[in-house]
């Protein structure tokens, strides 16, 4: 059986996938954003094996990833996990069914950026994965209004709930999302690979 991070019954967990690569400071920004407004007790960084929209040959073995991610982190309450790697699952939608399975008194949230939401009605069974657990979504310069247009926003449209309600987000049954605004950290793990950086980027 998978090891997990610590968790108990009750606790609200923000769950925060991708392939980190490399992992950089929007990623924290993100994190902390959630863990204040949505009054999380824990993100558990989800580093992906492979996305399976994008091309994985070049991607960094994943102990590379992990240990270039942990060595970002610097608030405890932020969890560097493989588990997906453990598991077997290639698809979000298992990942968190199994979570589910596992850890059923567990607040789940899913976090995502803005631009994640544009491309979500891509992603396999991805009104189960809005079924699952609620969203906070984090606001991305010049992504948050093109992305209200995108298919899952207007299927999520019913579903959101006031910024200012935020904290309510983990106690509510999904289908529900929240858009999180604050300061804004204008990286990508994309612009950092095509400008050359590898390392963890602060």
């Amino acid at each position: 059986m998978a090891r997990l991070p610590s968790h108990s019954h009750g606790l609200r967990v923000g769950l925060f996938g991708g392939s980190f690569n490399p992992p950089h400071r929007g990623h924290v920004h993100a994190s902390e954003l959630a863990l204040k407004r949505v009054g999380l007790d824990r993100v558990w960084w989800l580093v992906s094996p492979g996305n399976p929209l994008k091309e994985t040959a070049a991607l960094p073995p994943l102990a590379e990833r992990i240990a270039a991610a942990r060595a970002l982190v610097r608030d405890p309450r932020i969890i560097v996990s493989g588990l997906e790697a453990e598991i077997g699952t290639r698809y979000t939608h298992d990942t968190l069914a199994y979570l589910r399975r596992r850890c059923p008194g567990v607040r789940f949230v899913w976090i995502m950026g803005a631009d994640i939401l544009g491309q979500l009605h891509r992603w396999q069974r991805w009104r189960e994965i809005a079924e699952l657990v609620p969203f906070a979504i984090i606001d991305r310069p010049g992504r948050t209004s093109p992305t209200l247009g995108t298919p899952a926003a207007h299927w999520l449209a019913g579903y959101r709930i006031p910024e200012e309600e935020a904290a309510l987000l983990p106690e509510i049954e999904p289908p529900a999302f929240v858009f999180l605004h604050g300061p804004r950290v204008d990286l990508s793990s994309t612009r950092l690979r095509q400008a050359g950086h590898t390392a963890p980027e602060s």
